[in-house]
């Protein structure tokens, strides 16, 4: 009994001491991985590409609010983190900061004045960024973006979330590896996809699935899970590499198409996919739309198929609507035949979704998706089919694709049953092979769409 009391002890002061250490061990930051010199100035706009291939706006800008002022509620399932102000006001943004703290910020997780950050914050995916980005991005946010006043409102989480010095410990076990860009063997093109993917983009943030401990189960390419697959919130972000991912059938010029506009002759995007098209992805250069395609379309050895210099061109065209296909063939006769007693859920695609999504399944090219092969129509988890469904889905507009597409949601319309009825036929329709939903799946995710839609405390 002792001997179990002295261990006990033991394990106690120990505990004690670790928590000390994550408390008052003095914090080493990560020093630059490029030599600058001192007087180093970026080229003229280099700073404010570097922000849009970030995506900095979509989380930094609350809706309706000023630019980077901060505020926006970003759900974790910790619960709500509140994005802070990164305009250089000097008393509530980032105007009194150092070009050390921001890299600090960026690679280390570690805010201006030393309080760790969430992890909705990506540094584990910006510390592959070369030092003359970060100190691009630092000039332009200093000194050309508009300092804005903007208390944000402080996020407060359950405990034990809400004690911060434990993010130093998760941070040990999720900042794997040298805070340094690894090319693979490839052409410069691939190499440049690459780093745009892994660093300033943040793909695996929402593309590889995350750990027991909420990191990102890979944040390489050498990472075995890099970007097979991830949940945000109630969407889904599909497998962008392996045998089931859909995208590894989209030609290169449809990968770079759908980067750049959000749509291409297969899917649309929607949910946070849309808001990186509408904040990032519109604003990249062809080249480098056209480097993240190749790097995704080869980064598992595949021989890439060519893509034409201009990405997504603007302008009018025809594009035939697909027929039926062999496996589709059966579905698309059922609907055909609007027979009075065909299958409740045949009935409901047929009063709801047959205008835009056609018989076929197939949709009209880069307008609505199609559903016959879609990776959220087939996911494990239903969720994100029943979510839209329910609320319905936006696409936003761009300077290659300027109009703004919405689908309507049918929460008003159809019951849990007959969601569940839905969905569930759209899972195996076409040749599709995916679970059955169920009314009490569909229950769950309508009550977290009306928690949503309820008005978000004032900002």
């Amino acid at each position: 009994m002792k001997k179990i009391l002295s261990i006990l002890i033991a394990l106690i002061v120990l505990g004690v001491l670790a928590a000390l250490a994550l408390i008052y061990l003095p914090f080493k930051p990560t020093p630059a991985n490029e030599a600058l010199a001192a007087d180093w100035k970026a080229e003229a706009g280099r700073g404010e590409y570097v922000m849009r291939a970030s995506d900095c706006m979509a989380c930094h800008t609350a809706k309706g609010g000023e630019p980077m002022a901060g505020g926006r509620g970003i759900e974790s399932p910790m619960g709500t983190i509140w994005s802070s102000n990164i305009t250089p006001d000097k008393e509530t943004g980032i105007g009194s900061w150092t070009l050390d703290q921001f890299r600090a910020a960026m690679v280390d997780g570690i805010g201006g004045h030393g309080q760790q950050l969430y992890p909705a914050m990506p540094y584990e995916n910006y510390r592959f960024m070369k030092e003359s980005d970060i100190r691009a991005l630092f000039d332009y946010l200093q000194t050309e973006v508009k300092p804005v006043r903007n208390e944000v409102q402080a996020t407060s989480l359950s405990f034990p979330f809400n004690m911060r010095f434990g993010i130093r410990a998760w941070n040990w076990l999720a900042l794997s590896g040298e805070a340094d860009f690894k090319p693979m063997a490839g052409d410069d093109q691939q190499i440049r996809g690459q780093y745009l993917v892994e660093g300033a983009g943040h793909c695996a943030a929402c593309h590889s699935p995350r750990t027991a401990f909420m990191a990102q189960n890979g944040t390489r390419l050498s990472d075995s899970s890099f970007l097979t697959g991830g949940m945000v919130d109630d969407w889904s972000a599909p497998a962008l590499r392996g045998k089931d991912s859909r995208v590894q059938q989209w030609t290169t010029e449809q990968v770079a198409a759908y980067l750049a506009t959000g749509r291409n002759a297969h899917a649309v995007a929607n949910g946070e996919m849309a808001l990186v098209v509408e904040h990032s992805m519109q604003y990249m250069t062809d080249a480098d739309l056209n480097a993240m395609a190749k790097f995704l379309k080869t980064m598992d050895g595949q021989a890439a198929d060519a893509a034409p210099e201009k990405v997504a061109t603007p302008g009018p065209r025809s594009t035939a609507v697909a027929k039926a296909d062999g496996a589709g063939e059966a579905t698309a006769k059922l609907l055909k035949s609007a027979s009075p007693d065909m299958p409740l859920g045949a009935r409901l695609y047929l009063d709801n979704c047959a205008a835009c999504h056609f018989v076929s399944g197939k949709g009209a090219p880069e307008i609505f998706p199609e559903l016959q092969g879609n990776a959220m129509v087939l996911g494990k988890d239903a969720g994100p089919l029943v979510s839209v469904i329910l609320k319905g889905a936006s696409s936003p507009a761009t300077d290659r694709r300027p109009m703004h597409l919405v689908m309507q949601g049918y929460a008003d319309r159809l019951t849990d049953g007959e969601v569940a009825a839905l969905a569930s036929f759209v899972r195996k329709g076409w040749g599709n092979q995916a679970s059955d939903v169920s009314e009490s799946q569909v229950s769950k995710v309508r009550q977290h769409v009306q928690a949503d839609a309820a008005p978000q405390r004032a900002q």
